[in-house]
């Protein structure tokens, strides 16, 4: 009789594992498909990313009259995100702060264009995981020495799903071109084709605070303020582009404040003026006239495109800046 109950207590053990099984195969099978179902989908198929070199954040957005960028400060910011406590928290030079944006990563490259980053960008990322041509993604800058930015001394990457590229006339560390000139270079690839992501640096208000010329550095902070205007509107007035396309404007460092050694003049170290700058965004996944004050910085830039676009960065630093999303 006690044989027959343990026998029975057995079959009913093992008939109950059976179903407990079935029940998380069932589940797993539930969690999965899930999982799938609720990749985030965005209406971002376009990204560009305006790098304005080199302003302090108390000429742009820390004013707020926005004298000197009327269109962002009164205009652009309403149909987009602003963070106000966007940084720099690497070297706040040329070189070191694109790379940042780029690779997701602070290093700290020279910043003459003779050292390769040494991890791979975000467009090299893409590139890869989407198989796509080097047409789809662009480096366009008014500095030479950011032709670097197309590269990577990483032995696994280096001169492989390689952006194209256009950083002055040439190509190198010495050759600057005026920010006319590189517009123009815009116009003529948007001409031509649809980069599904982008990366453009414009100079002049960086080289004129470098020549202590405060005129003209004010000068060229208000051309980009028009740039960014001009390159929106394009946008919109593209069938393909419009409501399609996500746009990004920020700096890839600030300038020393007023009571600093040499002012406006230089920057490069960790003082707030140099590390303080911003981030615009306007585009079809994100809110409008939202102003955030959390913080944020260049290295979450890469991270959010790489989530945007669905293919994997490990190798970036960054975190997604899901607070400006609309969802």
């Amino acid at each position: 009789m006690f044989q027959k109950k343990y026998i029975s207590l057995y079959l009913l053990s093992i008939i109950f594992a059976l179903f407990a099984f079935q029940f998380n195969e069932i589940k797993t099978d539930k969690v999965d498909s899930k999982t799938q179902s609720s990749e985030k989908k965005y209406k971002t198929k376009y990204l560009i990313v305006f790098v304005i070199d080199g302003p302090r954040y108390s000429e742009t957005f820390g004013d707020s009259t926005y004298s000197l960028i009327p269109r962002m400060g009164k205009e652009l910011k309403k149909k987009g995100v602003l963070f106000t406590n966007f940084m720099n928290n690497g070297v706040t030079h040329t070189c070191p702060g694109h790379t940042a944006i780029m690779t997701g990563v602070y290093q700290s490259i020279t910043n003459d264009g003779k050292e390769l980053p040494k991890q791979p960008s975000f467009m090299q990322y893409y590139l890869k995981e989407k198989g796509a041509d080097k047409n789809d993604a662009w480096v366009i800058s008014s500095k030479g020495k950011l032709q670097v930015l197309a590269n990577t001394k990483n032995k696994k990457w280096r001169d492989s799903y390689q952006p194209n590229s256009y950083c002055g006339l040439n190509g190198n560390g010495l050759d600057y071109v005026g920010d006319a000139i590189t517009w123009k270079k815009i116009e003529e690839v948007f001409s031509c084709s649809t980069p599904k992501l982008m990366l453009i640096n414009f100079l002049e208000a960086d080289v004129k605070g470098h020549e202590n010329k405060w005129e003209a550095y004010k000068q060229g902070i208000k051309d980009c303020d028009q740039y960014v205007y001009k390159l929106w509107n394009m946008i919109q007035s593209n069938p393909q582009m419009k409501d399609q396309t996500t746009l990004l404007v920020t700096n890839d460092h600030g300038r020393h404040l007023d009571g600093h050694k040499n002012g406006f003049i230089n920057h490069g170290d960790k003082c707030k003026g140099c590390k303080h700058i911003s981030l615009l965004a306007m585009g079809p996944d994100f809110k409008k006239n939202v102003i955030i004050d959390k913080g944020g910085e260049l290295i979450d830039i890469s991270k959010t495109i790489a989530e945007m676009f669905h293919f994997d960065m490990p190798s970036s630093k960054g975190r997604i800046l899901n607070e400006m999303f609309e969802n």
